[in-house]
């Protein structure tokens, strides 16, 4: 299974969510694909990495059948969500960033909009791509797209330019435009049942129309929300609709009575919190229980429920590439994998649930570039913030405070005694106690070999080097024991075995040696099966096995 990670998130922009027909998955995008995930089991999930740029956007078809998904380049991608993914059509739309994406009630028709440079929008067929009507009025990027799912057919977009264009189809052609914001304009969307349009925006006002003429009917919510409103989904009875906002809230509207009926503040009570900005929404349409999903900054999907106060959930997860990982026994629950990204964030993952819990405390500000795991429960990460952390696995918090590094972290390695902890910076090594307090340090050929990896056992401390050498140590005095040169590439990964038999060395062209620890000889040349760097190597518990 694919443990997909958090959506990607943009402060001051909203992000769009969609979930299918029947209420059961979510589609949204991260990095260069788009994730189908199961609402109600979150570990099971589905990748589509056609797109050749970042995503942005994607949108199941009314049908239940198809995904619609846009990417940077202005490119729409549409492709199968229930069989095996394939692509059904590529088409290039604007020359810009999708924003946002709408189908027509029959599945036929999509709008895609964006910033793109001579249009911000466009009207296709979805199974040829033909042109279906032309999306105009607007001076500045779209920001949201919503059609009427009813005949006759109406469209309607926000754009920056703070004006909502009311569009007649099909083919879709320019209606009417109104200027009932004062600022950008994020959300719109049409009732399920096609009598009412609402619009949100960056004014923190709520402007409702009628479905079919576009007319202005109300504004509703006058100083309810206190930030810019990102993202605006209706209930499936068409009476009801859900805002998120900057200022940290979830409301969940009563459309003709124009009131706020329950509010949900996300973060900690009186605190002010950037990344529990709320910047998407969604009331899937298929659920009888009331649920709604909201998307913070943070990329967190927090399960709300209609009637009650406490979220039902929050679904955690990475946002950035994930750059280093380590398991971990100590916790009663089962084993646990602890796992770091490139945006400094470290995430502690439930094997046997395939879920995740940030690590509590203040951690990395940077690229976390290596995890290491020690049997006495202690996790030690390094990060490109040149700091060297402390975790308590059973408890999946920071302990301590930071301790600095001499240089930028390569790689980090505990001893199985939990006794020290040995970092390989750029100019050489260093280790610390189990306190964080240093202990020695060394470096190699006068300072001109740069470590790449390293590995520890209780009585050796393997080092390899830019150079194409590999320094074994001792790790309690750092003297060296042995030195091995002259190797046919630069060693990227290195790994002891359980028992300290073996040193398993990765090598940057893709090929693998063994070494018997008590000769030093090769004992094992033959894993040569890849064909790129090697970036981690794991041992079985029995060492039989790599």
């Amino acid at each position: 299974s694919i443990w997909a990670p958090s959506p990607s998130t943009t402060r001051g922009q909203p992000t769009q969510l969609s979930s299918d027909p029947k209420g059961e998955r979510l589609a949204y995008a991260n990095n260069k694909s788009i994730f189908l995930r199961s609402i109600d089991n979150p570990a099971l999930s589905t990748q589509y990495s056609a797109h050749t740029t970042a995503t942005t956007v994607a949108r199941f078809s009314p049908s239940g059948y198809y995904v619609a998904s846009g990417d940077v380049s202005g490119t729409v991608r549409v492709w199968d969500c229930v069989g095996e993914g394939t692509t059904k059509g590529e088409y290039h739309i604007i020359g810009g960033r999708i924003n946002d994406l709408a189908w027509d009630g029959d599945s036929a028709r999509i709008i895609a909009v964006g910033d793109g440079k001579e249009k911000y929008g466009h009207c296709i067929t979805a199974d040829s791509g033909n042109s279906v009507g032309e999306i105009s009025g607007h001076s500045s990027q779209i920001n949201s797209v919503s059609i009427r799912q009813q005949r006759p057919l109406r469209a309607a977009t926000v754009s920056d330019d703070t004006s909502l264009v009311f569009y007649h189809g099909a083919p879709f052609k320019f209606n009417t435009i109104l200027r009932k914001h004062q600022r950008f304009t994020y959300g719109v969307a049409f009732s399920p049942d096609g009598s009412s349009i609402v619009s949100v925006g960056a004014d923190k006002q709520i402007f409702l129309y009628d479905g079919k003429t576009g007319e202005p009917r109300a504004e509703i919510g006058a100083g309810e929300h206190k930030g810019s409103i990102f993202s605006v989904s209706w209930a499936r009875d068409s009476k009801k609709f859900v805002t998120s906002s900057a200022d940290q809230m979830v409301k969940i509207w009563d459309a003709e009575a124009g009131k706020a009926i329950q509010t949900w503040r996300m973060g900690e009570e009186g605190k002010v919190s950037v990344p529990d900005h709320q910047v998407g929404v969604v009331w899937p349409s298929g659920r009888s229980d009331g649920l709604i999903i909201s998307l913070n900054l943070n990329g967190d999907l927090t399960y709300l429920s209609e009637g009650e106060q406490a979220p039902r959930r929050v679904v955690h997860g990475h946002q950035k590439n994930i750059t280093a990982v380590a398991q971990s026994e100590s916790k009663a629950s089962g084993p646990t994998l602890f796992t770091g990204s490139s945006d400094g964030r470290i995430c502690n993952w439930a094997i046997a649930a395939g879920t995740a819990d940030y690590v509590d405390g203040d951690g990395h500000s940077n690229y976390v570039s290596a995890i290491a795991s020690a049997p006495s429960g202690r996790i030690y990460s390094v990060g490109w913030d040149d700091s060297l952390r402390s975790i308590d696995a059973t408890a999946t918090v920071f302990t301590g405070s930071a301790t600095a590094t001499d240089g930028q972290p390569k790689g980090v390695a505990a001893t199985p005694n939990g006794g020290l902890t040995a970092v390989a910076t750029h100019k050489g090594v260093e280790t610390f106690n189990k306190d964080g307090q240093k202990q020695k340090d060394t470096r190699f050929g006068g300072g001109t070999m740069s470590p790449t990896a390293i590995a520890a056992t209780d009585n050796l401390l393997a080092v390899a080097g830019d150079d194409s050498t590999l320094h074994i140590l001792s790790p309690t005095s750092l003297d060296p024991k042995h030195k091995l040169t002259a190797l046919n590439s630069t060693i990227s990964a290195l790994s002891f075995s359980p028992t300290g038999q073996y040193l398993a060395a990765g090598f940057a062209n893709g090929k693998i040696s063994v070494f018997d620890t008590a000769t030093w000889e090769i004992a094992i040349s033959r894993w040569s099966s890849h064909t790129g760097r090697l970036t981690g190597i794991a041992w079985n518990g029995e060492g039989t096995h790599a």
